[in-house]
């Protein structure tokens, strides 16, 4: 039946339209995968409640972690790996594996048995698994696209790709929000009927458009230390975000210590093995091509800063804003979701025209003008009080939402167009890697800023408080001395902890107006504002920073350049005349300012 299908689909192949076909589904799928990045962050108190299971208790906040990271972690190591061999064996046939295991996991997921912490173990399996498919879909979409479109359309369509790929991140908040509010399996179940399409779609439409792939053997030492070391790495920003002895987080345990260390190593010797072997992996004289290097230094850089920004604001609106509004704990995470829709808008809106514009006018401009608007953004987001005006919020996110918009599709553009046909693959798994590693890395960045703006105002704002409320002063002051990392993540998640924090014997010895006042919708909030807001400004600095410097990154970039191949001016010529046929005039070139060759002199 798929043989018929697939030689029915032969003419899509050949045709005209067959880049639309292959937008459209890697939309698809980059979208999907993107999605579940981020769909976890406001369903886990529902998963968690669903398995039975506190992630509060100091034992249980690894497997919290882990079912958040362990997809991100897959897909940021495989991303490289994946994409080089998309040159060697063909780009179509490794996206449509990642559609196919995407979706068995996502069964798998919507099927989790038992309850606890086994439940927990095979759910961090099975997210790595996903993250194994999301890994092979990710390194492969946007090399696919690049074959499929002339290099005068690929903004547009690298702009839409993009768009899935960071907009999927939002959207899979408000839909986590959603989802879980019904039931916490949906939110595994809805990838499973769009995976089942994807992948029957991708095996009949999708083919290599570029015919020579890259007859190499596998670099089995470049693939080792990469993966080894990025996993070390990554690993060990996981553990230090976890109290060691009486350290409020882990970054001076030797374990964590000993992770970062051989992770850095191995990443150097990654480094010399690249440059010595015949066949590398990842080709890193690549980065001597200044418009790929200072892109992917752009991305990983508002990658992190993106990835604080969410982080920041579900704590903001699930801990604080939403309960001191009248919500209750349980809700938040879907009213999270919604409140958040402003930043959404401003991504999906500024997408679509910046990579449109910016085909036809400077990539440089709008990537770095993206950062800009983006770093003014956190500046007015740092003026706001805890309790903030609504109607204020939503402009401050919306702005941030336009500039990641401004910057996305150019910067993707850049890099992209840059890399010779051959290293599209590759050059598609390093932009990946920058996008993945750059979020994972903003948990453990923005988490460790957060912890440490709390542990200097915390336990004194709740020693004070919870003595006000009659709690003994040498109970209070025991609660208040635990690591602030419990805190930070019953923020994270929309919990009250202090039904938790607090002895069931002293809670029960309480007078009940007090009592009731603790356990309360607006006690936490109140709590957790003024040392919330201090580290807010820490971590939301940090932001801006990084976005400046990506913003002075796309600037470096130079003017615009594309690597060309033999036969694609002939084909864009093709394509621009099919576009724009019956118009009268149309610009076909670049100017000459706007063209460089793409070194640096």
């Amino acid at each position: 039946m798929f043989g018929k299908l697939k030689a029915k689909s032969a003419q899509w192949h050949a045709g005209p339209h067959y880049k639309w076909v292959a937008l459209s589904n890697t939309t698809l799928g980059v979208l999907m995968a993107a999605m579940n990045s981020s769909i976890l962050i406001i369903s886990l108190p529902a998963i968690f409640r669903g398995i039975d299971l506190n992630p509060l208790t100091p034992g249980n906040i690894n497997y919290l972690l882990w079912v958040l990271m362990g997809y991100m972690v897959a897909t940021a190591v495989l991303v490289v790996t994946f994409g080089r061999l998309g040159d060697m064996w063909g780009r179509s046939k490794m996206y449509n594996a990642g559609f196919l295991v995407f979706t068995l996991a996502s069964i798998g997921l919507a099927l989790t048995p038992g309850s606890g912490g086994a439940a927990a173990m095979y759910m961090i399996i099975m997210r790595i698994v996903q993250g194994i498919g999301g890994a092979l879909l990710f390194a492969n979409s946007t090399a696919i696209l690049v074959d499929a479109f002339p290099a005068n359309r690929r903004g547009l369509a690298l702009g839409i790709n993009s768009i899935a790929a960071i907009g999927g991140s939002f959207i899979g908040l408000i839909v986590g929000g959603l989802l879980a509010d019904v039931h916490w399996r949906l939110v595994f179940w809805v990838s499973v009927p769009f995976g089942i399409i994807g992948t029957v779609w991708a095996y009949i439409a999708l083919h290599d458009a570029v015919k020579e792939k890259v007859k190499q053997k596998l670099d089995l030492w470049g693939n080792a230390t990469f993966a080894v070391g990025l996993v070390l790495i990554l690993v060990g920003i996981t553990y230090g975000l976890q109290p060691y002895g009486t350290a409020t987080m882990g970054w001076a345990s030797p374990k964590v210590l000993s992770f970062l260390i051989i992770g850095v190593l191995l990443l150097i010797a990654f480094a010399f093995v690249e440059l010595r072997v015949k066949q590398p992996m990842f080709n890193l004289r690549l980065f001597k091509i200044r418009a790929f290097a200072m892109g992917n230094l752009a991305s990983v850089l508002s990658a992190i800063g993106r990835g604080g920004l969410q982080f920041m604001l579900i704590i903001w609106l699930q801990g604080i804003w939403l309960p001191l509004h009248g919500y209750s704990f349980e809700s938040t995470p879907l009213w999270a979701g919604i409140y958040m829709l402003p930043l959404t808008f401003g991504f999906l809106i500024s997408g679509p025209v910046s990579g449109w514009l910016s085909d036809r006018m400077s990539q440089r401009a709008f990537a770095t003008g993206g950062m800009v608007l983006g770093a003014v953004s956190f500046a007015l987001l740092m003026t706001l009080p805890a309790n903030f005006p609504f109607w204020l919020f939503a402009i401050f996110i919306f702005l941030n939402g336009v500039g990641s918009g401004l910057f996305a599709a150019p910067n993707s553009a850049a890099i992209m167009n840059s890399v010779p046909a051959a290293e599209r693959g590759q050059a598609s798994g390093m932009r990946a890697t920058t996008m993945n590693a750059g979020m994972v890395l903003s948990i453990g960045v923005f988490f460790s800023l957060m912890i440490v703006g709390l542990a200097h105002t915390l336990p004194q704002a709740m020693s004070t408080q919870l003595e006000a409320q009659h709690v003994p002063p040498a109970v209070a002051q025991q609660v208040a001395s635990a690591p602030p990392v419990g805190s930070l993540f019953a923020a994270f998640l929309g919990y009250n902890p202090m039904g938790t924090l607090l002895p069931h014997q002293t809670l029960a010895s309480l007078p009940v107006h007090s009592a009731s006042i603790i356990t309360g919708k607006t006690f936490f909030p109140h709590l957790i504002s003024g040392p919330f807001m201090h580290g807010l400004t820490i971590a939301f600095t940090f932001s801006l920073i990084l976005y400046l410097l990506a913003a002075i990154a796309s600037w470096l970039r130079g003017k615009k350049y594309i690597h060309q191949e033999d036969g694609e001016d002939e084909a864009a010529e093709r394509d621009r005349t099919e576009t724009l046929e019956g118009a009268a005039t149309y610009e076909m070139k670049l100017q000459p300012e706007e063209v460089y060759d793409g070194k640096d002199h």
